[in-house]
């Protein structure tokens, strides 16, 4: 762990949330992610189960997590199930947590081996009649590979057939969606690091350099804090690459003339930030670009105003896309002939702005959360819209993080710089701005 440990509050918080929510005499059961192979004796880096983070702080490996609060012994009511330590993994793997570490860390008083789960967990099973079972019920993911919690829920339903089983995934969507002010500290922490980091590639890029070079040095702002990049790979994406909304190999060079849309933020502590800048890689808009980027900002300021409590996302999103349609006529991308013979559902702007322009953000980048609900106060959402022009390589998103208050939103992002004038300023400050970079290639190799 790279940073001082948390305030244990936050997942006591937590937990005492999940009970709330619970029917009389049930039990939650949570567990680790698995650490996935890639080949030979290799494996990823491991990432723990969000869910199971939340409700705990423990990041480590095989972890298990029961919540029954109408156990009849106080102890059992919450019990967390760890690895134990010994040397040999000391020696491989390195430490793991003491019993005493895992208590002070999550404020869960009951921590036991993990060879004890069995028994603990079958007389426990005995005595409760509503069994929650978590699994990955995002929209958008596509679960191709059996996860430990899958084959848990397969388990379990085999060896104890009569209980009544609930989906723990959208209970945990709708708690993980109002985030505490514990945890709006950690994102504000996440969002300043992520603005460090774009003001050091403001006074780096330039014509000549690699997408990859950027990359990196984001990567050394971020690791050189005890942070790393947010929960996906970072989009560094020049000229007409812009327009590839999930661009992520990074392997070109940045020509003088083009944009550079940089969609990319800084974690801690687990939480996310998601930030989208474009900037003009010799440190000057085009007039042409410059239309386009005020077109975006406008639309940006719009749809981050209307992130109130009580509005739809989906209602959300056809308002930003009457203002983008506006935007879309003036610069002479759409016309009126256009827009009255359009389909229902298959509106003309789609050509250039095609994607959403909110979604959920805490734990993951595309948090959880019950977004065909309206909006609370508590919620955090990205506000992103983009014009993408494939016929003129010309691409530009903006995006930052808004929190959802009762007195109106609050963008966590408004101290890192946006408007195009702050951008070239900040671009052109100091020396060697005009000066490209010579490269004997036209690209990165391999």
């Amino acid at each position: 762990m790279r940073h001082d440990p948390l305030d244990r509050n936050l997942f006591i918080q937590n937990r005492q949330r999940l009970r709330t929510q619970m029917l009389a005499n049930g039990l939650a059961a949570l567990n680790a992610n698995d650490i996935l192979p890639t080949s030979a004796d290799g494996s990823m880096a491991f990432h723990q189960n969000p869910d199971l983070y939340y409700l705990s702080g423990i990041t480590q490996e095989e972890t298990i997590l029961l919540i029954y609060p109408d156990a009849a012994e106080e102890a059992q009511r919450e019990i967390l199930f760890l690895r134990r330590p010994s040397e040999h993994l000391a020696t491989w793997e390195g430490h793991k947590l003491s019993q005493e570490e895992a208590r002070e860390r999550s404020g869960i008083e009951t921590v036991m081996w993990l060879e004890e789960f069995r028994g603990v967990f079958h007389r426990l099973m005995c005595e409760c009649e509503h069994v929650y079972l978590n699994s990955n019920e995002h929209k958008r993911a596509v679960v191709e590979v059996e996860t430990r919690d899958a084959r848990f829920v397969r388990d379990c339903r085999e060896r104890y057939p009569l209980h009544q089983y609930h989906r723990l995934a959208r209970v945990m969507h709708r708690l993980r969606a109002v985030k505490s002010e514990l945890e709006i500290d950690l994102i504000r922490k996440a969002c300043a690091l992520t603005g460090r980091g774009f003001r050091r590639v403001l006074g780096f890029a330039r014509p000549g350099i690699g997408e990859w070079e950027v990359e990196a040095e984001l990567a050394h702002e971020f690791l050189r804090s005890g942070s790393g990049f947010a929960g996906y790979q970072p989009i560094i994406a020049s000229g007409a690459n812009a327009c590839t909304l999930h661009y992520q190999t990074n392997h070109n060079l940045c020509r003088d003339g083009d944009l550079l849309l940089l969609d990319f933020a800084a974690e801690w502590a687990g939480y996310q930030s998601d930030l989208t800048r474009t900037i003009p890689v010799n440190g000057r808009f085009t007039r042409r670009q410059r239309s386009v980027y005020e077109a975006v900002l406008r639309v940006f300021r719009e749809a981050s105003r209307r992130m109130v409590p009580g509005k739809l996302i989906r209602d959300l999103q056809k308002e930003t896309e009457a203002a983008m349609q506006e935007e879309l006529l003036s610069l002479g991308l759409l016309k009126k002939s256009e827009v009255k013979r359009q389909k229902p559902g298959q509106p003309a702007l789609k050509k250039y702005f095609m994607h959403g322009v909110a979604h959920p953000l805490g734990l993951d980048v595309h948090d959880v959360g019950l977004v065909t609900e309206p909006i609370e106060a508590g919620w955090l959402l990205t506000c992103e819209p983009g014009i993408y022009i494939k016929e003129e390589g010309l691409g530009v998103r903006l995006e930052n993080d808004i929190l959802v208050t009762e007195t109106g939103p609050v963008d966590l992002m408004a101290e890192i710089p946006i408007e195009a004038d702050a951008i070239e300023e900040l671009m052109n400050r100091g020396s060697g701005r005009s000066k490209p970079r010579t490269r004997p290639s036209k690209s990165r190799k391999g």
